[in-house]
């Protein structure tokens, strides 16, 4: 053994051994500071796709419009791992159109998408990596706006009168080829069903082609204000007693009157124009002298709604002999005696007596407003009124509408809303009194013919 360790053989396994573990501790220990300062040779290579980056397009934005450019795209990046995470997280580049050489010309083209600010090391792909655009000059112009509402979600007989819109004009922006193909300019109004009121609210502005195809464009103001003043159509009608039963024996029925004498239906005009009065049945088989009653007034059933639901009924009455109210039989069989002639009595002299005054009622008699001024429209709440005349009988049985002049006088009158006298004309010699002594008014600027 000792000859064996000794020999010049061992001596040299024994040093190649120890130079090859050296070597592999030199290399370990080299990797290992490579790797601890960032020298690794072999970095490790990745992909990441980014989505919904946002497009910007560069161009003349004052004097055309572009059109077809997508808002985002998807961005797939290529390279070291630690390289795509911080792209990914700050997010620091950007995908853009470059439209902005002055000497662009009108109409479509194909562009392609460019990416800028981004890391040298790092290989981009964008999805779609081009785009169809169209350039067109742009063009501003000034519409009159038209509101709209759905008319089936009135309520049962109530309509609406036309929408008014504040401001009546919008400007619109867009290119040149889609300002011309502008039919409309609506603001819908949106309405609840079993609309009874009027309505005030915003309405978005839409810019339609013939087909009513919304356009792609620029609208100012986007929004407009929009008055929608729904209401009943309604008339005034007098109501007629109609007497039911038989009256007791020595009660005579001289008068029935109700009071008020009218009442004002709320309904459709086409239903409306049927109905000139309306009756109240009175019983009088339990009537034993003056009364006074409150009677349930019916509402015609093609009537949505009535002013009033009861009215007071006087009752005058006198009281006869029953002989009076009948006439005795006569006796065919017996011989009537001759009765003897006497001298004619001397008749006492009739006074005077005073005239009978009797009233009568006209419905539906026209207001006419007078004095509005210049730039300025006037609408009334209610076009006509009732007028009860009282006078002789002589005097008013030829009386007509005609001969009645019914004024308001809005001379000195502001925009908004207005309660107003009714100034009455009539025959001399009548007394009156009118159904509504005031009227409400409406003042608006006189709309801007076009």
């Amino acid at each position: 053994m000792d000859k064996f360790t000794n020999s010049a053989w061992f001596m040299r396994i024994v040093a190649f051994a120890l130079a090859a573990l050296l070597f592999i501790s030199i290399n370990f220990e080299m990797e290992s500071d490579k790797k601890s300062l960032g020298l690794s040779t072999a970095p490790e290579i990745s992909t990441e796709t980014i989505e919904n980056v946002p497009v910007e397009v560069y161009y003349d934005r004052e004097n055309l419009v572009v059109s077809g450019v997508p808002e985002t795209v998807d961005v797939t990046l290529k390279g070291a791992k630690s390289l795509l995470i911080n792209a990914k997280n700050q997010r620091g580049f950007k995908v853009y159109v470059d439209l902005s050489d002055p000497e662009i010309s009108m109409g479509n083209r194909t562009v392609t998408f460019k990416i800028s600010d981004l890391n040298e090391k790092l290989v981009a792909t964008i999805d779609p990596e081009y785009a169809e655009v169209n350039v067109q000059e742009r063009v501003t112009k000034d519409f009159k706006v038209e509101a709209e509402y759905n008319t089936s979600l009135l309520e049962d007989g109530y309509t609406a009168g036309q929408p008014t819109v504040s401001p009546q004009t919008v400007k619109i922006t867009g290119a040149k080829d889609a300002i011309e193909q502008i039919s409309y300019v609506k603001a819908n109004l949106e309405i609840s069903k079993g609309q009874n009121e009027t309505v005030n609210g915003k309405a978005t502005v839409k810019a339609l082609d013939r087909d009513l195809n919304k356009l792609d464009v620029t609208i100012e103001p986007a929004s407009v204000a929009v008055s929608l003043k729904v209401s009943i159509p309604s008339k005034t009608v007098s109501i007629e007693p109609k007497q039911t039963g038989k009256a007791k024996d020595g009660i005579r029925i001289k008068s029935i009157s109700v009071d008020p004498a009218e009442v004002t239906l709320f309904g459709s005009e086409t239903n409306l124009e049927k109905i000139n009065e309306l009756k109240l049945p009175v019983n009088i088989s339990k009537i034993d002298g003056d009364t006074e009653l409150e009677l349930d007034l019916t509402k015609p059933e093609s009537v949505q709604k009535m002013s009033l639901g009861k009215a007071k009924v006087k009752i005058r009455t006198e009281k006869v002999d029953v002989d009076q109210e009948t006439s005795d039989p006569v006796d065919e069989d017996v011989v009537q005696e001759p009765e003897e002639e006497k001298e004619p009595e001397e008749k006492p002299v009739e006074k005077d007596e005073p005239a009978v005054i009797e009233s009568k009622t006209l419905n539906n008699v026209k207001i006419e407003p007078v004095g509005i001024q210049e730039g300025k429209d006037a609408k009334l709440e209610s076009e006509v009124t009732s007028i009860t005349l009282q006078g002789e009988s002589d005097d008013l049985k030829d009386i007509t509408k005609d001969d009645i002049n019914l004024t308001v006088d809005l001379s000195n009158l502001d925009e908004g809303t207005h309660d107003v006298n009714v100034a009455v004309n009539a025959p001399a010699g009548l007394d009156w009194e009118l159904g509504s002594k005031t009227i409400k008014v409406s003042i608006t600027p006189k709309e801007e013919e076009t």
